[in-house]
């Protein structure tokens, strides 16, 4: 099998990318290859530059309505695209280039608590408004429509009577970097060789 090409895809600081760059650093059938971000301003630039991961700020003329980031995203053989914090809707290009080849990860236990402005603290916020006992991290391949695809794995966490979004973040938290890198790895795995 040949090695896989990741592009991460993030929007923010790059907590979750700089984790999953860490853990495929010394595993020989799969690399973060590139990053892709839509924010000149997002710490996740400081991450690939001190890992050594090419990068690509786009804009989103770029990203909706030319190939720039398909083409980059060819030139660089990429084969799996993942999310880690990324806030917009995947243009159709991207989809049907790499359909079942899009992974997300959202912080809460899908299909409850997602769609569009679902994200970070507004997620925490709203899982603790609602009195739930339970909340979480779901990995979900990613489709048309936000926080849509299925389901590939859920973990949970408590949710405890006198939480703020800070301190359920930190558990989701704790979740995704225990979980992400190793489901990605597992569902590449799984899949049939493209090639």
């Amino acid at each position: 099998m040949k090695t896989v090409n990741l592009a991460l895809f993030a929007s923010g600081s790059g907590t979750n990318a700089a984790n999953i760059i860490a853990y495929f650093q010394n595993e020989p059938m799969i690399r973060v290859s590139c990053i892709c971000t839509n924010r000149p301003d997002a710490f996740v630039i400081e991450r690939a530059k001190k890992h050594n991961v090419p990068f690509l700020i786009f804009n989103r003329d770029d990203f909706y309505h030319r190939d720039t980031v398909l083409e980059y995203l060819k030139q660089r053989e990429i084969d799996w695209i993942i999310l880690a914090g990324f806030l917009w809707l995947v243009p159709a290009n991207l989809m049907q280039h790499y359909q079942r080849r899009i992974i997300n990860i959202h912080p809460a236990l899908l299909p409850d608590y997602g769609g569009k402005g679902m994200y970070g603290h507004h997620v925490h916020e709203a899982v603790i408004a609602a009195k739930e006992k339970f909340s979480g991290i779901t990995i979900h391949y990613v489709d048309p429509e936000y926080d849509r695809g299925d389901t590939i794995f859920q973990a949970k966490c408590p949710v405890h009577p006198d939480d703020t979004a800070e301190s359920l973040a930190e558990r989701v938290h704790a979740l995704e970097y225990e979980y992400f890198p190793k489901v990605i790895k597992e569902t590449i795995l799984s899949e049939p060789d493209p090639a």
